[in-house]
């Protein structure tokens, strides 16, 4: 089961592969009751086949934090063997980047906790800093997960000519003002709203090739409320699952 639930299917966006800005699009968790449960409802055509190279645990992230990794790595167009520059080392951003080094990507990344710096390295960052660090090359295109605005400026000096920055998160503080400098030479900007189920397939179908294995934390679930404070505290490396008594 994914975030996006149903769209009208009859829209331009539906019609032309943009099913994710769909203005009667619904969303599993907001919309519906989401993955906080033993059993869950969804339609069946916005639900997808698993490949069994994954566990439950192990597949978990990839349709929540993942695919809203895979459809920020789109928008930042950095192709095979480019430059691919990341603020934030979460959930969304350790899939993302074993992603892009399958591809032959060079990574950076900019966070600031040392335990998700420690897993950066480990698969396969080719330099990690913090969020004032200069990269060591101009990226080709860079994703911010952090919800925080200010970054965004500091990703602007750090990206290339004709790149792009990713704005991976549903919600972000403010960007302060912005210096023509930083935005010209076709530099640009822009947000990422959820999946298409298209996006979907493809990340499952590339995760299993790679195959990616997400760093899990499992809790029970009716620890939830626990497992969301050591997420908002930065306490959390990779992914927290969780798992039902009945699993």
């Amino acid at each position: 089961v994914g975030w996006l639930r149903r769209t009208c299917g009859t829209c331009a966006y539906c019609t032309s592969g943009r099913e994710n800005l769909c203005a009667g699009a619904e969303f599993t968790g907001y919309h519906a009751d989401g993955g906080y449960a033993e059993y869950a409802v969804a339609p069946q055509s916005y639900v997808y086949p698993l490949p069994s190279i994954f566990s439950d645990a192990e597949a978990a992230p990839l349709l929540c934090a993942g695919i809203i990794g895979y459809r920020a790595l789109k928008i930042a167009a950095v192709a095979p063997g480019g430059t691919l520059g990341v603020y934030g080392f979460g959930s969304s951003a350790h899939i993302t980047l074993q992603i892009a080094v399958a591809r032959g990507c060079t990574v950076y990344v900019c966070t600031r906790e040392p335990a998700h710096r420690e897993l950066a390295r480990a698969l396969g960052a080719a330099w990690v800093g913090e969020s004032n660090d200069r990269m060591p090359t101009p990226a080709d295109g860079i994703v911010v997960f952090a919800p925080a605005g200010d970054l965004v400026p500091r990703a602007l000096r750090n990206l290339a000519p004709g790149g792009t920055v990713a704005l991976a998160g549903i919600h972000m503080s403010a960007i302060p003002a912005l210096a023509y400098g930083d935005l010209y030479h076709e530099r640009a900007i822009r947000s990422v709203t959820a999946s298409t189920r298209v996006d979907g397939a493809e990340l499952l179908a590339e995760a299993a090739r790679i195959p990616i294995r997400p760093t899990i934390v499992r809790f029970p679930l009716e620890d939830a409320n626990h497992a969301l404070a050591q997420l908002k505290t930065g306490r959390l490396t990779g992914t927290g699952v969780l798992v039902p008594s009945s699993v």
